[in-house]
């Protein structure tokens, strides 16, 4: 962890251990391999060449041991424990469809999801502190070769608002306040290089990492969002106008997990499972259901 973080400070926090306890343990395991594991450059502390063989195998025996444990705690004769991370930037409605078309319904999986950004998660799934992430973004999982992935589905997206525009979409933009996904998102990259091509001098009033607080600051008249497309008809519902849609910016869903979950039930069954329906339309999706 030191040599992860960079000092023994962070570590120990990582560790919720003191940082005397930290140092402590280093010194026993120099003493040991009878060589410095640390040099100091600046305030930070690199490995040396000896520590630097030493975290690799460790790094290594710890990866192991963690999926041991991973293999051993979903295979137990009781529940199976199912961790999933969700990007905060997605919509949570879409993701409750996916994650429920793959856990059983007889009460033989207890799933845990966690939200939070798509680097977080990615540095727990690493971590081997999640089984698998929904998230919009799969670029990252190409630089670590133990994390695959698998696109699901895509969809175009809709503005939505409380107030109606006397001008055409998507002139009728530049009339309102919009609330927007981050720009850390891949929906707010888009969206942004999407006014700029068309033109649209918008005015931003908010941007969002989480998806739900940016609609819920829509249905409180605050200003004009954005949703996938396909939710369409319940927004509607909620008294909203639909302003316009486009396919030219989409919402990509990804799942990502690591290689050795290929064998969870669960992932098994995502990877398996046509999602075609689900990102087809309401319509759709409710036959298919029937």
């Amino acid at each position: 962890m030191v040599h992860k973080k960079g000092s023994v400070a962070k570590a120990a926090e990582a560790l919720c251990l003191t940082p005397q306890t930290v140092t402590g343990q280093i010194r026993v395991l120099e003493t040991r391999f009878k060589g410095s594991l640390f040099k100091r450059v600046g305030r930070s502390l690199e490995p040396t060449e000896l520590g630097e063989l030493v975290f690799r195998y460790a790094d290594k025996m710890f990866s192991l041991s963690y999926e041991m444990l991973d293999l051993l705690n979903y295979q137990k004769d009781e529940k199976i424990l199912f961790e999933v991370g969700i990007a905060d930037a997605l919509s949570k409605a879409l993701a409750s469809r996916v994650l429920l078309s793959v856990v059983p319904s007889d009460g033989s999986m207890h799933l845990a999801c966690f939200e939070a950004t798509h680097e977080s998660l990615m540095t727990r799934l690493r971590e081997h502190k999640l089984d698998m992430i929904l998230s919009d973004c799969a670029g990252e999982s190409l630089k670590y070769p133990e994390i695959l992935s698998k696109k699901l589905g895509e969809c175009g997206i809709a503005f939505f608002s409380a107030e109606k525009y006397d001008k055409p979409f998507p002139e009728c933009l530049e009339q309102g306040k919009l609330l927007i996904p981050g720009k850390r998102t891949s929906l707010g990259q888009q969206l942004h290089h999407w006014f700029d091509e068309n033109g649209l001098n918008v005015t931003i009033l908010g941007e969002f990492d989480d998806a739900a607080m940016m609609k819920a600051f829509g249905y409180f008249k605050q200003g004009i969002f954005v949703a996938p497309s396909i939710y369409k008809q319940e927004i509607l519902s909620h008294d909203m106008h639909l302003l316009g849609e486009t396919t030219d910016i989409k919402e990509v869903y990804h799942v990502m997990f690591a290689e050795r979950m290929i064998r969870h039930p669960a992932v098994k069954r995502l990877l398996e499972t046509d999602f075609t329906d689900l990102f087809a339309g309401r319509d759709a999706q409710v036959q298919h259901l029937l």
